[in-house]
């Protein structure tokens, strides 16, 4: 893809992101029973349900407010750690989009590594203390390389999702170091993490709305 990613082109990510995540939640549930309480997929299949409904009460705002919209609306969602951390996302994204589309891949980067930043304001946790860092880390650094090389936007999309995917993946053999499956210590070690999978979820839909949006 290479027409720029405005209001319209985001919207219809953010969407195809909620629609995977929502399709997977009895996953992300499962995933969080063997450590937490096993609410995940549903704070998740919330935090979805606000993302949809800023993006249809958005209308008329630029990017940055699309995405401050979002942040501020998944911050408000119950459920432990899972609406700070993923409302941070957006909001730090907000912070560095401008009132002008994504025209490249290099620009996309800059926007998820604020968003990055913006996680880790929020939490002490580093890549293999098995939370969504494990998943965001690869795929904001997949972003990077493709705006380096001058992938498409669609391309660059498509690498980040297959590294948050495989960030997701190798959760199973961590032991978790946050959140309530800490207290499980050697025993949290067998199962993908339900934030990083999430991740990993969500950047599969964002490449997939914007495949349906070109």
């Amino acid at each position: 893809m290479t027409t720029p990613i405005g209001f319209d082109g985001f919207a219809a990510m953010l969407v195809g992101a909620a629609e995977v995540i929502r399709s997977h939640h009895e996953e992300l549930s499962r995933l969080d029973s063997c450590g937490g309480d096993g609410d995940h997929g549903s704070t998740m299949v919330r935090a979805m349900a606000q993302v949809e409904k800023s993006v249809a009460g958005a209308a008329g705002k630029d990017l940055a407010g699309l995405l401050q919209d979002v942040g501020w609306a998944i911050m408000g969602v119950d459920g432990g750690a899972t609406g700070p951390l993923f409302g941070s996302l957006f909001m730090g994204m907000a912070g560095a989009a401008g009132s002008e589309a994504i025209g490249d891949s290099a620009a996309l980067a800059v926007l998820f590594d604020a968003g990055l930043a913006g996680v880790r304001r929020r939490t002490k946790a580093q890549p293999g203390d098995k939370t969504m860092l494990d998943a965001l880390v690869p795929a904001v650094e997949a972003l990077g390389r493709a705006g380096a090389l001058g992938l498409s936007l669609d391309e660059a999309l498509e690498a980040a999702a297959a590294a948050a995917l495989e960030g997701a993946k190798a959760t199973r053999a961590m032991q978790a170091r946050f959140g309530r499956a800490k207290n499980l210590g050697e025993k949290s070690i067998g199962e993908p993490d339900p934030g990083a999978t999430s991740v990993a979820y969500l950047f599969e839909g964002l490449a997939k709305g914007v495949k349906g949006h070109a």
